[in-house]
């Protein structure tokens, strides 16, 4: 027994040993540039390859191969993507969503490379580099850690590396290179994933999907590890590599025994799953592109030429029929990438896991092998199996509520790998399937009709989720989630809403193309493909259903009509190439259009201009009608306030506040906070009354932001209470804060830029405390935004005219509390002026107004009262005349 022990140990060693190679590569890219390296699988699949090319197939000696392999190609591979992939990103701005669809994209190009150059079959003869013993691997493990720390902690270019990872402007403005550190990051972390390659190589199937799989299953470690601790993530991956190993002398019999065999050969999958649902989030960062423009309507003509192209098929016959067959239902299955990552803007690489069980499910369901179930028809079977999948969706929503970025892209892949290991690849769940077509569409033809008729359903089912009130709550989601939270949205309903319609949508096309195929083909579902659907829709537009339809086209035919790997290859350059037209190709295209159609304007000579003032005389020009003052502009022009009883009353600019304060609406008691081991809030008290606006002012650091977020509902205080109308809120979100009246505006603009001005402000008046169907227009009239701007995108609005759109939709919800976050930021003298007029406006009709402001001669001429903090605490509480005079007096000392 304590032979078998001591064999089993060292056979973990030696899978642990790669792991934690792994491990360190990743860990080491991660803090020099920030991107965590989807491709770095990718990168030990092709080292791998190489290697066994120079030596298998060339005749090179070993250490030839493997010298040019681990001490050329790998690092030189790394130094080219970041040159050329990720440098021109992080010129761009570093945004975290563009670098981790391009990591993505990267793996795809290897993969589709790999598969074109080596075909798709497993290679049985990669060289054996290291003997088939640990202490090799796990030497070069240790001697790799310990001198990545030696060198972290205790040169110049560690601490250069440390500098960069913590502010990279700041080093840079220190005199750093910040792309050398960067450049050497990448060289260092794709060595390591070279020489992972080649050392399981031997052990493990060789080819363009399964090694890169095996790879990225085992980044358990380094997210255990928190993305930091070289040491952590060693011992980690050592542990699991032993306690796998160890799993496999237990035998235990009945039901158990599969389950316990599936565990004992992927745990360093359920490493993953604990790491990346359990353990708190890595990178918190978005992780999505937005579209920078309100989303074009797609022509007409656009989709009748789509028409015409997915009726095509049914002129053809034989085996390119049976190709076809399988547009529609992949159409289907990216169509659920559009809902949840083109509309509401969360990432999900686990699609594939869910397609898989909407056709698993469709084929046991139509066998009788359904636990509680009878045999349906097939038919019947896809919609039970598309009702059973859709709650399953939860799997990656429930993550999704507290988690963006890195962190819900590691979620949404742990869940897609665990169903591949835990579901497909196992005997008991799909030993002897078979699926077949419904009645009376046995044949390719029939049953293509039958696909369209399901394609034509998913399309308006689509629809119906990003139009209407659905629609544009879930872009107010994906632009600016903070702001939709401030709107009213309930952001993590929204989520699930959009990842459970995603599960439907995908076990719907998932169930199609299983029955296309005659058969279950775990293969089909593959983790790998999840990826390469994710890249797909990304790049082909993620909020546009046309997109999805031709991604489908893209994929299959490129396949079928090539060589396998053309189509990922395809997918791959343009995913790398995102940061360049992150709306999609058709957007770029529709943009470069624009700008040739404004070029190219012709214009008339003035002999062509006095002979078209001939031929054509001038209109007679209309009486121009007088605008109608509404709101704080009434004031402005006319002085009096319309008697219009849905038009708020205003007052002129210099009518005095109301003398006698109401009872507080919204009340603060010793509210306290604090940051690690900073307190930001120190038992401060506040009251807000109706009708009266309070200032608060204060140095930076001082806890005039920390105050704002616990009143707003964005933080919640580690002590301390907050009432609304003597109604307890400190627990509820800001969400459920707005829908009760409280509202706010953000320092920096919380607009939603993929929606017009009007659709800002109906979002607001749709998820606020009150239904008013005349709210929106009469908002818009009283800033100001009535005009022709409020059919204008909100992207590339000036700041002055977002600020309005901003006060527009929070005024639109009907708030009773009204909190302003430095609202003149970006505001000229003329704005802040006419931005007065509308808060004292407010004020006047009853709304209880709180403004964080660094603008004192603003708040001297708008506040009742202003209250100064200091270092957590309110030090003094008065009328504005008094307590900024105090203020002015101490700094002159």
């Amino acid at each position: 027994m304590s032979s078998l022990t001591y064999d089993l140990t060292l056979a973990g060693l030696s899978v642990g040993s790669a792991a934690a190679l792994t491990g360190i590569g990743l860990i080491v890219t991660y803090r020099a540039t920030g991107v965590l390296n989807f491709a770095h699988g990718a990168i030990a699949m092709v080292c791998a390859y190489v290697l066994r090319q120079c030596v298998a197939e060339w005749g090179w000696p070993l250490w030839l191969g493997a010298t040019v392999t681990l001490l050329v190609l790998a690092p030189g591979l790394g130094v080219v993507l970041e040159r050329f992939v990720f440098r021109p990103l992080a010129v761009l701005g570093g945004d975290p969503a563009q670098t981790l669809v391009a990591s993505i994209g990267v793996f795809v190009l290897l993969v589709g490379g790999a598969a074109l150059l080596w075909g798709q079959g497993a290679r049985e003869d990669a060289p054996e580099l290291v003997p088939d013993e640990p202490w090799g691997q796990l030497a070069v493990v240790l001697v790799l850690a310990a001198g990545v720390a030696v060198v972290v902690r205790r040169t110049r270019f560690g601490r250069e590396l440390r500098a960069v990872v913590d502010d990279r402007q700041l080093a840079v403005l220190g005199g750093i290179d910040a792309d050398r550190v960067a450049a050497a990051g990448w060289a260092f972390g794709s060595f390591t994933a070279g020489l992972t390659g080649v050392l399981l190589a031997p052990y493990v199937r060789l080819d363009p999907y399964g090694l890169p799989l095996l790879v990225m299953e085992v980044v358990a470690v380094a997210v255990a590890a928190r993305m930091r601790s070289l040491p952590v993530a060693v011992v980690v991956a050592l542990a699991v590599g032993v306690a796998q190993s160890q799993l496999t002398r237990l035998h235990p019999s009945g039901w158990g025994e599969p389950l316990l065999q599936a565990v004992g050969t992927n745990l360093f999958v359920v490493a993953l799953l604990i790491a990346a649902l359990v353990l708190p989030g890595v990178g918190t960062r978005d992780a999505l592109p937005r579209t920078a423009t309100a989303r074009v309507p797609t022509p007409p003509g656009a989709w009748i030429v789509a028409a015409v192209l997915f009726l095509l098929p049914l002129g053809l016959a034989g085996r390119d029929l049976h190709t076809s067959v399988q547009v529609p239902a992949l159409a289907v299955i990216l169509l659920s990438l559009v809902v949840v990552t083109g509309r509401g803007g969360q990432i999900s690489l686990g699609q594939a896991a869910y397609a898989g069980l909407g056709a698993l499910f469709t084929a046991l369901l139509a066998a009788g092998r359904f636990p509680g179930l009878p045999r349906l028809p097939e038919l019947a079977a896809l919609a039970v199996a598309v009702v059973l999948v859709a709650p399953l969706g939860l799997l990656t929503g429930w993550p999704a509520i507290g988690r963006r970025g890195l962190a819900l892209a590691l979620a949404t892949f742990a869940v897609g790998v665990g169903v591949s290991r835990f579901v497909f690849a196992q005997p008991y769940a799909t030993s002897g399937l078979s699926l077949g077509r419904p009645a009376g569409f046995d044949g390719d033809r029939a049953y293509y009709v039958l696909e369209l008729l399901l394609l034509a359903v998913a399309l308006l089912a689509t629809h119906a989720l990003r139009r209407g009130r659905t629609g544009r709550a879930l872009a107010a989601m994906r632009d600016h989630e903070r702001g939709a939270q401030a709107a009213g949205v309930r952001v993590p309903s929204l989520k699930l809403l959009a990842f459970v319609a995603g599960a439907a949508l995908a076990a719907l096309g998932g169930g199609m193309l299983g029955m296309g195929l005659r058969a279950f083909d775990a293969a089909a579902y593959d983790p790998v493909r999840g990826l390469l659907w994710f890249a797909a829709v990304v790049v082909l537009g993620a909020d546009s259903t046309l997109g999805a339809l031709a991604a489908a086209a893209l994929l299959v035919g490129l396949d079928a009509g090539t060589r396998g790997g053309v189509a990922a290859a395809l997918i791959g350059v343009l995913a790398i190439l995102v940061g360049r037209f992150p709306g999609g190709p058709y957007e770029a295209l529709r943009t470069a259009a624009d700008r040739l159609r404004l070029r190219r304007t012709p214009a008339l000579t003035p002999l062509g201009t006095r002979a078209r003032a001939l031929l054509r005389p001038a209109e007679p020009r209309a009486a121009r009608p007088a605008p109608v003052p509404t709101g704080a502009t009434a004031t402005a022009s006319a002085g009096t306030a319309p008697h219009d009883s849905g038009s708020r009353p205003s007052v002129p600019p210099d009518t005095p506040a109301s003398p006698a304060p109401a009872a507080p609406l919204l009340t603060a008691r010793r509210l306290h906070a604090r940051y690690g081991g900073f307190t930001a809030l120190d038992g401060v008290d506040l009251d807000l009354s109706p009708g009266r606006i309070t200032a608060v002012v204060g140095p930076n650091g001082a806890g005039k932001s920390t105050l704002f977020h616990c009143l707003a509902g964005t933080l919640r205080p580690a002590r301390g209470t907050v009432r609304l109308a003597g109604r307890d809120i400190t627990a509820l979100p800001a969400h459920a804060r707005s829908r009760l009246g409280v509202a706010r505006t953000f320092q920096q603009l919380a607009v939603f830029p993929s929606l017009t001005v009007a659709e800002n402000v109906r979002v607001g008046a749709e998820q606020g405390r009150v239904t008013d169907p005349g709210a929106v227009e009469r908002t818009l009239r009283m800033l100001g935004l009535d005009g022709p701007v409020r059919a204008l995108p909100a992207a590339g609005l000036p700041t002055g005219t977002l600020r309005r759109v901003e006060l527009a939709r929070v005024l639109a919800g009907g708030p009773r509390v009204l909190l302003l976050d430095e609202p003149a930021a970006g505001l000229d003298s003329a704005e802040v002026a006419a931005l007065a007029r509308v808060l004292k406006a407010l004020a006047a009709d009853g709304t209880a107004l709180l403004v964080v402001e660094h603008d004192l001669d603003l708040v001297a001429g708008l506040a009742d009262v202003v209250h100064v903090m200091t270092a957590g605490r309110i030090v003094a509480s008065g009328p504005p005349e008094h307590v900024l005079d105090a203020l002015g007096t101490a700094a002159g000392r």
